[in-house]
């Protein structure tokens, strides 16, 4: 066991898992020893003879497990980003296990007891943040079970061993599908559309999947994918679509839906025990939206506006087509309305969206323009996979200081490979703790398609836009100045954490920056006024169909985790069509972005009945882009402001506390109907 690497400490800066010396077989004895340590610690704690205290309860609680928790973030980076078979055979194997355990602490009477019987308000050497995490503790214990009877918590925890098995398998089953769909074309001529880089991309897919010529298109995890806005023979368009569609639902070894259906009765049944109607009514417990009705009432809101611009688009797509539109055509005719009436051209545009020069003269320029951040390349520092880069993150001194110092680690990982989950996120490999003198190492995820060998990585505009936002995720985690690892970062209540995300995209296009990164991949030329503005006047177009795309997705999310307890779905893809149409929505004019059979967010992610969070933040981001606009822009001493009052903070305090703390009143929801062409 000495030799596991996972069992010491890493001596590389900032604590960067040494991956190099990380083999699979390390994770299973990694992470059975840190759940015995785990136990033997909180054993300690509820058997101390001495007189419960903030120290010996709260403050020990929140320290304890500290190896299982190195361990669990590694590992469950690694098998997102670098999901091999075996990994993901580690994943199921160990999940099981590690809901049994959290289990075994949150069902401790005797535990929960002794944290209870500590009254933090008595005490006057704790501050607030003190007080915060002894709430926010006690909060999870009671939503986890702590107070059911012991029939109730003894099917309570079945309950959440199995939902952690059905959870590993969905996602491994997803990301094997997902490979599996991708879409194959004996000729370049069946690819007319493609740029010259995308089709040497195709090419070296091919070939990397074994094909003995020809080109292999990839999917994104969305429904609409993006070669359906440039690829001209409508046979090829509708390949890739239904391919996408269809993923999960042939009943064969890749099937999800057995295991998304089964997800849902069983939260239901898990709601029902703990003492709600739902799943969604349980999970809006933890969030910032005040209850369910709240959220459907935004929602409520949207659906009518967004429908009727989709169909308005739908018709000026029809008479630019000159027949029906199916879901395959329509991103094909609105990308020529783009070239057409705004003469904006998006495959062109790529030319002047080279990956490197976005990051660092955009994404990382406007982090050290608002927050006096640089970022110094790592090559010494090696990634868990070919391509995988470090950056060591810098932060301007104080006036009484001089130079920069080091804040923590930043890990880029931009391109598709086979065993990488699709989409786009941010994870972290240690969060910041001041009580733990741990600080900052996080990475960003992507699925960019990995260019020819020599070739320049080209971006679309809405993979720009997922930098800037999944850089957002991380400026969250980087300037975290929590005590308490437990609080810090993007620890924050589920509808809350797309909200930096969502600031942190106003960047893209702002003066000072756009016009530093976007500059052609040849000529260097720096891109027009003329250019920047009709992408501006564009924004609007096709905003009916993408809000309406997201609308399915969410209201899917809800319908699932609206059943009562005791509810079961025999026929998933039934149940889908008609929640969607019952909730306004017509799946044949717009289809939701995510199926049930490849919805990731809510059977393989942590966000069952949260996937409403992104239009909730949207809200508070259009409401905190127009206080930066009447404030000067890219200022320090705004990026400081939001920094002091939001990003430092995590959950210290109420994240609604925060918002009202920047921006000194509450989100008025109608920026956000505006930005979305709501309005009427």
């Amino acid at each position: 066991m000495t030799t596991n690497p996972l069992l010491t400490p890493s001596t590389l800066p900032y604590g960067l898992p040494d991956f190099p010396a990380i083999s699979d077989e390390h994770f299973l004895p990694a992470f059975r020893a840190g759940m015995a340590e785990h136990r033997t610690e909180l054993k300690a704690i509820a058997t101390d003879p001495a007189d419960a205290t903030f120290e010996n309860t709260f403050r020990a609680f929140e320290r304890s497990g500290a190896l299982l928790r190195w361990v669990q973030m590694v590992f469950s980076n690694l098998v997102a980003a670098d999901g091999t078979d075996a990994r993901q055979a580690i994943d199921e194997e160990v999940s099981p296990e590690l809901a049994a355990h959290a289990d075994s602490i949150y069902l401790d009477g005797a535990l929960y007891q002794r944290l209870a019987g500590v009254d933090v308000t008595a005490d006057p050497r704790l501050d607030a943040e003190d007080r915060r995490l002894a709430e926010e503790t006690l909060k999870t214990f009671r939503l986890l079970g702590a107070d059911l009877d012991p029939d109730s918590q003894r099917r309570l925890a079945v309950l959440n061993e199995r939902l952690a098995v059905l959870t590993a398998q969905y996602g491994r089953r997803m990301v094997a599908e997902n490979t599996n769909s991708a879409v194959w074309f004996a000729t370049a001529g069946e690819l007319t559309g493609l740029s010259e880089q995308d089709l040497a991309s195709a090419a070296a897919a091919a070939h990397a999947a074994g094909h003995p010529g020809g080109y292999l298109l990839t999917l994104s995890m969305f429904t609409s994918q993006p070669w359906l806005a440039v690829l001209e023979d409508r046979d090829s368009r509708r390949r890739v679509h239904e391919a996408a569609w269809r993923r999960g639902s042939t009943k064969d070894e890749h099937y999800t839906l057995d295991l998304a259906a089964e997800q849902a009765s069983l939260r239901a049944e898990k709601a029902g025990l703990l003492g709600y109607t739902s799943w969604a009514e349980y999970a809006l417990v933890d969030r910032t939206a005040p209850d369910l009705a709240a959220v459907r009432e935004l929602l409520d809101r949207v659906v009518p506006a967004a429908t009727a611009n989709a169909r308005r688009e739908r018709d000026t797509v029809e008479s630019l087509a000159g027949h029906p539109i199916e879901p395959w055509d329509w991103p094909f005719y609105a990308a020529r309305v783009e070239r057409e009436q705004y003469h904006v051209d998006a495959t062109a545009l790529r030319s002047y969206f080279e990956l490197d020069r976005v990051l660092q003269d955009g994404v990382f320029a406007a982090a050290g323009a608002l927050y006096g951040l640089s970022f110094r390349e790592r090559p010494d520092l090696n990634g868990y996979a070919p391509g995988v880069r470090i950056w060591e993150v810098l932060v301007e001194q104080g006036a009484e200081a001089s130079g920069s110092a080091g804040l923590g680690l930043f890990v880029g990982d931009f391109f598709t490979r086979p065993t990488k989950s699709g989409g786009a996120w941010m994870n972290s490999f240690r969060e910041a703790s001041a009580d733990l003198s741990e600080r900052p190492v996080v990475s960003n995820n992507l699925n960019i398609p990995q260019p020819a060998d020599g070739e320049p990585a080209l971006l679309t505009v809405d993979q720009v836009n997922t930098l800037f936002h999944e850089f957002g995720h991380a400026l969250h985690g980087l300037l975290s100045s929590a005590r308490y690892a437990s609080l810090s970062g993007t620890a924050v209540p589920r509808d809350f954490v797309e909200f930096p995300s969502q600031v942190n995209e106003m960047w893209m296009y702002w003066p000072q920056i756009v016009t530093r990164y976007a500059r052609h991949v040849e000529s260097g030329e720096v891109i027009d006024q003329e250019l920047l503005e009709a992408i501006e006047a564009s924004s609007l177009w096709g905003e009916g169909h993408r809000t309406t795309e997201y609308l399915g997705a969410a209201l899917l999310d809800l319908a699932w985790h609206s059943l009562a307890p005791g509810s079961t779905v025999s026929d998933p893809l039934a149940f889908e069509a008609e929640h969607l149409m019952a909730a306004g929505l017509d799946p044949e004019l717009v289809p939701p972005r995510y199926r049930s059979s490849y919805f990731k967010h809510i059977f393989a992610g942590g966000y069952a009945a949260g996937y409403y969070s992104y239009l909730w933040s949207e809200m508070l981001d259009a409401d905190t882009v127009e206080w930066f606009r009447a404030n000067g822009g890219m200022t320090r001493q705004n990026g400081e402001r939001f920094r002091a009052e939001l990003l430092s903070r995590g959950n210290t305090r109420d994240p609604m506390e925060s918002y009202r703390a920047f921006r000194g009143q509450d989100a008025d929801p109608e920026h956000l109907l505006r930005r979305r062409g709501l309005l009427g």
